[in-house]
């Protein structure tokens, strides 16, 4: 009987021993994969593109510090959360982030919603959109602090922050350089020269000033400034504080081009002048003469869309949604 009772146990013991195995094993697997995981996280690259066609369409990036556009936005999130965006980071629809079309990644930009004065800066890493209508694809919390999630769209205004991409292009580039050459520095520790002191006799009428004491408090406070001017900002303090500015009024336009002579221009309008109200005026851009051909005002951002694509089937598919 006792060797009946000894034999159960045994097995039990047994048992619990191959499940506790299985159990570890399970869970060496899950440390496995979730380290796994935290390796495979991309590296930020600094990337502009080439040219590239959607929907017949041609898109060229490039760096242009002094781009300031207005239009349309809209917003992209769950669908893609998660994804490579197009230089190589993960999408999240959490972070103030956003799509442009030609604009370097990633870079720095302010978008103002003109419709309710709210304005941040955001940051560039992904290529989009792709509808004709629109300027800018924000993420779902960019949109989200814009106060045009619920809605979809928004006319808003998009300005690169010339310096702080800059910035940020030298410091991705710079890392990007290191990565690939190496770090040249091998020692572990560099070892300090010896430092001798030595008192030296006072000059006739000099006095002798007591030394300044320096608190270990002061120390870590000068150490902390110095590190202060020497370290970018990091992303978290340059993206997502909201300001409010004065909303204007403003009109919704479709531009069919911009054109140097009057002449060119002047026969787009007779082409378009079965699609709606067509003007021609005349803007000074970098010191030339233009001639834009618009149709408008016009009612709201869906007016803006049909007409849009009327003048784009019309033959001018570089035709572009303005806001002023």
């Amino acid at each position: 009987m006792f060797n009946r009772n000894y034999d159960w146990i045994i097995a039990a013991l047994l048992v619990i021993a191959l499940n506790g195995c299985a159990e570890t094993k399970l869970a060496i697997h899950s440390v496995k994969r979730i380290t796994n995981i935290v390796k495979e996280k991309p590296v930020p690259i600094y990337k502009i593109g080439k040219p590239y066609q959607i929907d017949g369409i041609w898109y060229y990036p490039k760096e242009d510090y002094q781009y300031d556009e207005t239009g349309i936005a809209s917003w992209y999130g769950r669908k893609f959360h998660g994804r490579k965006t197009a230089n190589g980071e993960i999408y999240d629809m959490n972070a103030v982030t956003a799509a442009h079309k030609t604009l370097p990644m990633p870079s720095y930009a302010r978008v103002t919603n003109l419709e309710n004065g709210r304005s941040l800066v955001l940051r560039i890493n992904d290529r989009g959109p792709f509808a004709r209508s629109r300027i800018i694809d924000l993420s779902r919390r960019s949109a989200q602090l814009l106060g045009f999630q619920r809605q979809g769209t928004a006319k808003v205004r998009v300005q690169i922050l010339a310096s702080k991409s800059r910035a940020l292009k030298a410091n991705l580039k710079g890392q990007e350089e290191i990565r690939q050459i190496g770090s040249p520095i091998t020692v572990k520790r560099i070892p300090k020269a010896s430092v001798a002191t030595e008192s030296l006799p006072l000059i006739p009428g000099s006095k002798v000033s007591a030394p300044k004491t320096i608190t270990p408090r002061s120390i870590s406070e000068n150490n902390e400034m110095k590190n202060r001017k020497r370290q970018a900002p990091p992303d978290e303090q340059l993206t997502g504080n909201i300001v409010v500015k004065p909303v204007e009024e403003t009109n919704i336009f479709v531009q069919a081009g911009a054109f140097k002579l009057y002449e060119n221009a002047n026969k787009v309008q007779a082409h378009l002048s079965n699609v709606g109200p067509v003007t021609i005026s005349s803007v000074l851009i970098s010191g030339q003469d233009l001639f834009r051909v618009r149709i408008g005002p016009l009612n709201g951002i869906n007016a803006a869309d049909k007409m849009l694509e009327s003048v784009a089937q019309a033959g001018y598919s570089s035709a572009k949604i303005i806001v002023e």
